[in-house]
């Protein structure tokens, strides 16, 4: 099966390749999407899908995700791309300080566009913020700790079997491998 996978951060494209492996060939196009304003990063996956299926023409997937930092009122959450290309993990450290309370999540969207509409899936994992530790990874990776371990000290094999991208998508195969035959990929 080929799946088409839609986003302009490479990061995300290999790592929804190293979920499917050999399951799965993943065809990454590199496209700008634009990004409507809501809380919802479902609905926000959603609109991104339907503009590069009008483009595209054929089934795809494209995905969204939110960082919301509890201490922070949920800052950056559906933001966080535009947050860390203008602050950076810096910046979300120095807003932090003084903050007792360091919870963090993120959730992602993937949505499946194909000719017979949109599905979105969603994954969440729960975690803390604390100082920058790990080299591998992209974005918040290196100050979200998660079992003990911020998602930078991963590999990208652990980090496939428990991120929230991976979650989404295992709840994209999981739909996936229910549909009838008759759906192309």
């Amino acid at each position: 099966m080929k799946i088409v996978v839609v986003t302009r951060n490479r990061n995300k494209a290999s790592e929804i390749a190293a979920f499917f492996g050999k399951q799965a060939e993943i065809e990454h196009v590199t496209m700008d999407l634009p990004e409507i304003r809501h809380e919802d990063v479902g609905e926000i996956a959603q609109k991104k899908a339907e503009y590069a299926y009008n483009l595209i023409g054929r089934a795809l997937i494209v995905d969204d995700t939110a960082f919301s930092i509890e201490g922070l009122g949920g800052f950056p959450g559906t933001c966080a791309a535009y947050v860390h290309e203008t602050i950076g993990n810096r910046g979300i450290l120095r807003l932090m300080e003084g903050v007792t309370n360091r919870r963090a999540y993120f959730e992602t969207a993937i949505a499946l566009a194909t000719d017979t509409g949109i599905q979105v899936f969603r994954g969440r994992i729960e975690g803390m913020i604390v100082p920058p530790r790990g080299s591998t990874g992209f974005g918040y990776d290196p100050i979200f700790e998660t079992g003990g371990r911020t998602l930078a000290e991963l590999s990208l094999a652990e980090k496939t079997r428990i991120s929230h991208r991976s979650l989404a998508l295992a709840e994209l195969k999981k739909w996936m491998l229910g549909q009838d035959k008759t759906v192309k990929w």
